[in-house]
């Protein structure tokens, strides 16, 4: 059985090293950190992030040397190299050197220099194409993967198991969490190696701007997926940490979303709503719909206390403004 702690596993005089603090996952948990008052710096604490220029992950001897000079207590591995459907096709090499080298060398850093207690942030993509639904945690590594995503969800999977592997073999405090879809400040939204909300957040935007009399979509707007929004997600990545401790029986990672799920079409046209598009909406079936429905059962997290807040509706006008007023520079 999961269970929690009734004492806080971090403190405010922890040492917090925030691992890809610039992307939307890491920016969330930075956020929520220190909306609880985390890395305290009148306590002794510390709210630590480094830039790409500043330490470059893929380097392990500088990850090491890094957290020789910095002494993180605690440890959140946001930092991945992450993308759409075309990017993961077109860039597999990429995608699964570059995060397996990412992960391996700040978790490993992370044990060797005494971090308390590390936090693994994966992906949903981890679980075979046609799991059962919803998804639960018991279904890693049952069946094969999503082709679209494989080399992503691979390295993802490495650091699942290099984490439980710590733990079993050296008694290293490492957890995972695997979040469904995410959306929110933050996100990435080029042109054609985005997610999709984001992709079809700028896509709409742009036409309603230019007044364009139609916005064709991939696919055929059938496959169902869930979407969280990343200020979430960056609570139940606090609450993890503060409460999260499984026994050595038990599964060390945790699917983290809102149980909730909609076709792309809906969400196509809820994006179209948002955005003030007053045009049509056309689908080209010759391109990948991907996994035909991915919705996470998410009651393990939900029976440790935490469960997401912020409805969709309410997440996607934001995000929408926040793209409107600044996001089409982020490329």
């Amino acid at each position: 059985m999961t269970t929690t702690s009734t004492t806080p596993l971090i403190t405010p005089a922890d040492r917090f090293f925030v691992a890809g603090h610039r992307g939307m996952a890491g920016g969330a948990i930075v956020r929520a950190l220190q909306r609880a008052g985390y890395g305290d710096e009148a306590q002794g604490g510390a709210l630590l992030t480094a830039s790409r220029e500043e330490l470059d992950l893929l380097d392990g001897a500088a990850v090491a040397a890094w957290f020789a000079a910095h002494q993180p207590t605690v440890v959140v591995l946001a930092a991945a190299k992450v993308g759409g459907i075309a990017a993961n096709s077109s860039y597999p090499a990429d995608f699964l050197l570059d995060n397996l080298k990412i992960q391996n060398n700040v978790i490993e850093s992370a044990w060797r220099s005494g971090v308390r207690r590390l936090l693994f942030l994966g992906s949903s993509c981890i679980y075979p194409k046609f799991a059962a639904q919803p998804i639960r945690e018991e279904a890693l590594l049952t069946g094969a993967l999503e082709p679209t995503n494989a080399w992503y969800a691979i390295a993802k999977i490495a650091g699942i198991k290099l984490c439980a592997a710590l733990r079993q073999q050296h008694g290293f405090d490492a957890i995972s969490l695997m979040p469904t879809n995410l959306y929110g400040p933050g996100d990435n939204y080029h042109p054609t190696n985005s997610h999709v909300l984001p992709a079809l957040i700028r896509r709409f935007h742009e036409a309603a701007q230019a007044k364009a009399p139609s916005v064709t979509c991939w696919g055929t707007g059938t496959p169902l997926r869930e979407f969280l929004h990343v200020d979430d997600l960056g609570e139940a990545c606090v609450f993890a940490l503060e409460r999260w401790q499984p026994g050595p029986q038990e599964l060390q990672f945790l699917n983290v979303g809102t149980g909730v799920d909609l076709t792309i079409r809906e969400l196509a046209e809820a994006v179209a709503a948002a955005t003030g598009f007053a045009g049509s909406l056309e689908w080209d079936s010759t391109r990948p719909d991907g996994t035909p429905k991915k919705q996470l059962d998410v009651s393990r997290l939900a029976a440790l206390g935490w469960r997401a807040r912020i409805p969709l509706a309410e997440g996607l006008a934001g995000t929408v403004a926040e793209f409107a007023s600044s996001g089409s520079a982020r490329l």
